[in-house]
């Protein structure tokens, strides 16, 4: 008996999930470029976020509001150094991107990640991609060119280099995380309370040793609370708000994920992707003040397009992979076993 077909979610579900990310990823860009514009302590705001989060993982977990308990386990602990360390790397790197750069450029400066994740999936996983994947990530990598080289207002050459080691690490570190799923049995809820636990714990002496003590303790006795000019928020108060917001936020997005794999498809994903570009690129120009030249503007349209195109192409791809793969089943043809199940089979028979 064939299994029943699952329900296809509801177009209020997917509109809800869809619009949910689209919100909580601006308001994360922007709550961080709003707190990056007034502290010296980049790598401990980045802390707070984690721990925050971490602990919104632990509360959950004590009310039974996830769908698994969580645990931690030393054994389990120590197969996560990889994705932990590329994990507290990549977000650090992300951090000091969005404080040397504008909110509107930040998309262009981290626009490497795309091509980047192809090169690391063909090298790692031997994932050869097609000529239209390529052409598609030649495009994204002209749009980031466009943007560096002829927008027309002063950009962070350090901004820029942070942008692209991050955009190189995130590349990798999407590699690791597969990896890392089988640590924990493929749950990805179990994954997102390791990384955040452990990147917290790894992170707080990183701040100390990059020499932020100073900076926090400035910070908590609020010395620069008598140069704010009236009106505007301390330090201090834009810091504890920033925190708060951005570690919920990047809580609820990890439970999220769970729901938005099942309920939205690449197309959606392509969709809400472009659209943010967009808003984010506006809301730098209305709240941060930033000025979107004609280079900047064409630069984030090729790479939203670049990116759009291989979504697009890699949807048509994995289509095409399906409907021959069913029709082979039709036609009675064996699918070819895999290597390493042979071997597998082998050594199992071998066994006494």
């Amino acid at each position: 008996m064939k299994p029943e077909a699952e329900k296809p979610a509801s177009k209020a579900l997917v509109t809800g999930v869809v619009l949910f990310y689209l919100v909580a990823a601006l308001a994360m860009v922007m709550a961080n470029k709003w707190v990056l514009n007034t502290t010296e302590t980049p790598l401990f705001f980045l802390w707070s976020q984690l721990a925050i989060a971490a602990l919104l993982f632990v509360i959950c977990d004590l009310f039974r509001a996830l769908p698994d308990r969580l645990s931690f386990d030393m054994h389990t602990a120590k197969q996560m150094v990889a994705v932990v360390g590329l994990n507290v790397v990549g977000l650090s790197f992300s951090n000091y991107t969005l404080k040397y750069v504008d909110a509107s450029f930040y998309q262009v400066a981290r626009g490497l990640v795309l091509p980047f994740t192809v090169a690391v999936s063909f090298v790692a996983l031997h994932a050869r991609p097609s000529l239209k994947v390529l052409s598609a990530c030649g495009m994204v990598t002209f749009g980031f060119f466009v943007g560096v080289f002829l927008d027309g207002t002063p950009v962070s050459t350090l901004g820029i280099f942070f942008g692209v080691a991050s955009s190189a690490i995130t590349a990798v570190h999407s590699v690791v995380i597969k990896q890392s799923l089988k640590a924990v049995n493929g749950s990805a809820l179990a994954l997102s309370w390791y990384m955040n636990s452990l990147s917290a714990v790894v992170l707080f002496p990183i701040v100390l040793l990059a020499g932020e003590g100073p900076g926090v303790v400035k910070l908590f006795f609020n010395v620069d609370e008598l140069t704010v000019a009236p009106g505007t928020m301390s330090p201090l108060r834009t810091f504890i708000w920033g925190s708060f917001i951005t570690g919920v936020l990047g809580f609820l997005m990890n439970i999220a994920s769970l729901l938005s794999i099942k309920v939205t498809s690449p197309i959606t994903h392509m969709v809400s992707s472009a659209v943010r570009g967009v808003a984010a690129s506006l809301l730098g120009m209305w709240l941060f003040h930033d000025v979107i030249t004609t280079g900047r503007a064409s630069s984030i349209a090729t790479i939203l397009a670049g990116s759009a195109l291989y979504t697009w192409f890699k949807h048509q791809e994995s289509q095409a992979s399906s409907s021959s793969h069913n029709s082979s089943d039709r036609r009675g043809s064996y699918e070819r076993v895999k290597m390493e199940d042979i071997e597998a089979a082998a050594e199992s028979k071998a066994k006494p």
